[in-house]
């Protein structure tokens, strides 16, 4: 019985390891690499404690090399999904009343094996599976996932600890109870981090979740199913299927039980679970929580008086990391016309000496898009870009599907501030820009406000703290991630909390307190020690 007022180790932000030429940890991850690419996996449904095989499967590939085999995955049935539910709702029973410093300990563990001996193996898989770099691998599946577990330690004790207060006679508390019935979760290809942070944040407050992967993401989330077994997850508590995006949504949201729902991928999908919640509003024991984090058509602004070698820097790095399929990645820019000559010089230079090709090669800064689907699409306005009077492609360009679904870094300017690939997401590393004229700032920011559906992240750039000022003004609702002077990527957990709003989403703010809030159901108690024995007031004297 717990009867202590448990202090949690203070979080700390995981440092970014350097893997440079000669490190340890270059060497464990590279050498993980290789002995996951060379091995055959067989990746079953994790329901309760069992590993369930259906033989109805799907081929793996890592997408720089599409050729090559890496396992497979099971596909889960209807009987299956709702196998899960009244598994993970058996599991509740004993999971909510666990002591919350218990449930703290097994996500604590899992940072500690996240950040020792799981870093290179899950690294390296988030590699193979994702096409990421080492860099990035390190600073999504080691780095912020570990900062995830911590934090929401640290955030899940302060809303325990934070209390009301209580009159004379009278001892008033409030506790927050785990959601009634079963959360959702819905994760990414693009973080590992995300993927393993959606199902384990409402579980941390005590909730059962049934968790579906991206399929382009399963092969580093059976890590994440590994690390959570060893740090003692009971079992249930996750429970992970794969299989028909359709059948399996439809199924959990029909559920009475489901209770909430914590989403990120497309703004299309999640308006349609939107939808179909609503459609069946009167089923449910109570009214879901709806979290989720979308779409984006993230921006950077410069302002005439900004520094040209900083702006292209921004512009590099955030467009084109990860090749470009970051949420909050770069993909449209406003750059004044006294300055577009320099930011154009170079940034060319940099994407010159930019490589491209496998991520177990460590030179290279970019691999490969995520799927062919995303290439083709990818292609498709890279060649309308060349095509059209108002655009025009002054970097890369090109692209080869042969062996993996590579795209060149591609920058297109458009004479139309209304293009297409300046309004729509894309998703890849193709970045539009419009070159204005240095005295339509103002109205630029308008533009800037008005041509997207999306609110995610912004970044604007400027040495004149009077356009700092006005922009941040003009652009309050345009990014729910507003960067001064930075690229609009790599929010860190505990510093900017991340999410926007409009069509990007609910605005949750994942990795922080914000976002455990939407995990619970506050109760309020209040207790009266001396009742009273007569109903009469004294005002009826």
């Amino acid at each position: 019985m717990s009867n202590g007022f448990y202090k949690v180790p203070a979080a700390v932000n995981e440092p970014v390891k350097s893997y440079a030429p000669g490190s340890k940890e270059r060497e464990l991850t590279l050498n993980s690499f290789k002995e996951q690419y060379n091995t055959q996996v067989d990746i079953p449904l994790f329901i309760g404690g069992e590993e369930i095989r259906t033989g109805d499967t799907k081929d793996l590939f890592p997408p720089f090399d599409h050729k090559h085999k890496l396992g497979v995955y099971h596909q889960a049935d209807k009987a299956l999904v709702e196998k899960a539910i009244s598994t993970a709702l058996e599991a509740k029973k004993k999971w909510a009343n666990m002591p919350w410093e218990h449930r703290a300990s097994i996500f604590l563990k899992a940072a500690e094996l996240l950040a020792g001996p799981y870093r290179a193996k899950i690294n390296a898989a988030t590699m193979i599976a994702q096409a990421k770099t080492l860099h990035q691998a390190e600073i999504d599946s080691a780095c912020e996932f570990i900062d995830f577990l911590r934090f929401n330690v640290q955030f899940m004790t302060q809303i325990y600890s934070e209390q009301p207060a209580s009159s004379e006679g009278v001892w008033n508390r409030i506790e927050h109870r785990p959601l009634e019935g079963f959360v959702y979760a819905i994760t990414p290809f693009n973080f590992t981090a995300i993927s393993g942070n959606l199902p384990a944040s409402a579980a941390l407050m005590g909730n059962v979740v049934v968790w579906k992967p991206s399929a382009t993401q399963i092969y580093s989330a059976r890590v994440i199913v590994e690390v959570f077994k060893l740090a003692g997850l009971p079992d249930g508590v996750i429970n992970v299927v794969y299989g028909n995006s359709a059948m399996i949504t439809d199924t959990l949201l029909a559920s009475p039980d489901f209770a909430g729902i914590h989403f990120t991928g497309s703004t299309g999908v999640f308006n349609s679970m939107w939808t179909k919640i609503g459609q069946n509003i009167n089923n449910y024991k109570t009214y879901p929580r709806i979290v989720g984090e979308t779409g984006g058509k993230d921006f950077v602004i410069a302002h005439p008086s900004s520094c040209a070698k900083e702006v292209a820097v921004a512009l590099t790095r955030g467009a084109f990391e990860y090749q470009g399929q970051k949420c909050s990645a770069a993909s449209r820019a406003y750059i004044p016309a006294s300055m577009w000559p320099k930011v154009k010089e170079y940034m060319g230079a940099d994407l010159a000496t930019i490589k491209m090709g496998t991520p177990e090669d460590p030179s290279n800064f970019v691999s490969s898009v995520i799927s062919e689907s995303s290439f083709d699409k990818l292609a498709k306005y890279i060649d309308q870009a060349q095509a059209d009077s108002d655009a025009e492609v002054v970097f890369g360009g090109k692209y080869d599907k042969s062996v993996g679904y590579f795209i060149e870094p591609t920058v297109i300017v458009t004479t139309n501030p209304q293009y297409e690939t300046i309004k729509t997401e894309l998703f890849g590393p193709v970045l539009t820009i419009y070159v204005y004229e240095d005295a339509k700032w103002s109205e630029t920011l308008k533009l800037v406000d008005e041509t997207s559906v999306y609110a995610l992240t912004g970044a604007i750039f400027s040495k004149c703290r009077y356009a700092a000022i006005e922009a941040t003004d003009a652009l309050v609702n345009a990014a729910g991630n507003f960067y001064i002077n930075d690229k609009p990527t790599g929010a860190v957990v505990g510093q900017q909390p991340f999410g926007g709003a409009r069509a990007s989403g609910t605005n949750d703010k994942a990795g922080s307190v914000l976002n455990l809030l939407r995990w619970v159901s506050p109760r309020t108690i209040k207790e009266t020690f001396v009742p009273a024995t007569d109903y009469k007031y004294p005002f009826l004297g």
